[in-house]
């Protein structure tokens, strides 16, 4: 696919934006969708994430003065600024940095921000001046796509190329993590920027989220399709349920080291600080399944409030969520979610690989299953909704004989998307899906359908006006 003239046109409606004769970077960072492993990421599991067709494109030049110029003129139709502009200066730091992106209609620019703080801090030699980015986006906000990581992806390839510098991989998700979990304050783990940054038009991308460690990129079996179909209810990952069922997984693993006089401490040498031990590396992914079930389920309580868990002075060990003495923790089912999800994603993403030239459904129906055994999870978790539980039991009904082998909620859960698998066959099957939900719910959803490439392979595109 060629992108010259998407990158004319992108450069064009920034309008009087950039200045002549002088270089404009342009990058594009698509978002994701979570087919397997949601939640597991930030608990070390290893995650299954394919692109979406959606992205965001970012043009950077940098400037001769000390401002930093963000255009972004689709936000007007949430009501928010479209213009912002900011002294270099600043960006002082992180408090300050924030400050920025808390007043109204500009909560959109700390992703932004995040990553310029970021470029400045630890590349001082090379950003000395100002930067203008103009920013335009396809991938809906809130339905758990990662609107948030293509953003973040974007910006921060485009300007660091400004800057004459060069991010790719691992480093490049890292740093637009920090961004969302530092200035954005948002508790997300790693597989949205990474997928973002390295997937792939068709594939999908496992990762071992300890902290980032991709794998080869994966081609589901030809004979397999993903669609993806908006619940209607808005999903953020700074919501109030993620952040308890993060939180809750995070007090649980801090119980079983205790009960195994394991000690957990604050790591502040990577991208993004995280508590340690020396058995599990602090990656409750770690445990293994058969251990959790022999020694720590039953004795894990249901739930505890912050309270009764703070008590004693015990430490939180999760340095992007708090502990609220007032929430009661479903601490046994998020626990329980980070140990087994780790091992169904590995199943399912093992029947993946090993499924292409198979004859036979049985592996398909297995990875449907898994994906609905998934799901039941995320209820466990406090992280349901009715309308995406809607989805999946319509995707149930029409049943395996119909080509469709499973369903899940994708992402942080609590609303947003539902991703499901079937046969490339089972069209028919997949819209009679799609047209009784938009009866059942009084309007058509937002479907999501086929991929494209990472931010790393579309690269940077250079443009002069």
């Amino acid at each position: 696919m060629t992108w010259e003239k998407d990158c004319d046109r992108l450069v064009a409606r920034a309008g009087n934006l950039f200045a002549p004769q002088r270089k404009i970077y342009i990058s594009r960072a698509p978002g994701r969708l979570d087919l397997m492993g949601g939640n597991d990421d930030y608990t070390g599991g290893l995650v299954f994430e394919a692109t979406i067709r959606e992205a965001t494109w970012c043009a950077a030049q940098a400037r001769t003065d000390n401002l930093v110029v963000l255009y972004n003129p689709q936000v007007r139709k949430q009501r928010w600024q479209e213009r912002v502009v900011h002294p270099l200066s600043a960006l002082s730091g992180e408090d300050t940095t924030r400050d920025l992106a808390r007043g109204e209609g500009v909560r959109w620019t700390a992703y932004v921000l995040g990553v310029l703080l970021y470029l400045k801090q630890r590349y001082p030699q090379k950003v000395k001046t100002g930067v203008s980015l103009y920013l335009e986006s396809d991938v809906p906000l809130n339905k758990g796509v990662s609107s948030s990581a293509a953003l973040e992806v974007a910006a921060m390839k485009a300007a660091a190329a400004a800057y004459e510098m060069d991010f790719e991989g691992v480093e490049l998700a890292e740093s637009c993590q920090w961004a969302e979990n530092v200035i954005a304050e948002s508790a997300c783990g790693i597989m949205d920027q990474i997928t973002s940054v390295s997937g792939d038009e068709q594939c999908i991308l496992p990762l071992v989220c300890q902290p980032c460690l991709p794998e080869r990129l994966i081609r589901l079996p030809d004979r397999l399709r993903c669609w993806a179909v908006d619940s209607g209810v808005s999903h953020q990952v700074s919501g109030v349920e993620y952040e308890a069922a993060r939180a809750a997984a995070f007090m649980g693993y801090k119980l079983i080291c205790e009960w195994e006089d394991v000690p957990v401490q604050l790591d502040k040498t990577g991208a993004v600080p995280r508590w340690v031990d020396p058995r599990w590396n602090g990656y409750l992914a770690n445990v293994p399944p058969s251990l959790f079930r022999a020694k720590y389920e039953s004795r894990l309580p249901e739930t505890m409030t912050g309270a009764q868990f703070g008590a004693g002075g015990r430490e939180h060990v999760d340095p992007f969520t708090v502990m609220r003495p007032e929430v009661t923790y479903k601490i046994r089912a998020n626990t329980r979610y980070a140990v087994e999800e780790n091992a169904r994603v590995q199943m399912f993403a093992e029947l993946a690989r090993g499924s292409a030239g198979s004859t036979s459904s049985r592996p398909f129906r297995l990875m449907g299953d898994i994906m609905y055994q998934s799901h039941h999870a995320y209820t466990e978790c406090g992280l349901g909704a009715e309308a995406t539980d809607l989805l999946v039991d319509l995707a149930r009904e029409e049943g395996s004989k119909s080509g469709i082998f499973g369903a899940k909620v994708t992402g942080g859960g609590a609303g947003g998307t539902v991703a499901i698998l079937g046969l490339e066959t089972a069209e028919e099957s997949f819209r009679n899906i799609v047209r009784k939900f938009g009866q059942m719910r009084g309007s058509e959803p937002y479907v999501f359908e086929g991929s494209s490439i990472g931010a790393d392979k579309f690269g940077i595109v250079v443009r002069e006006i």
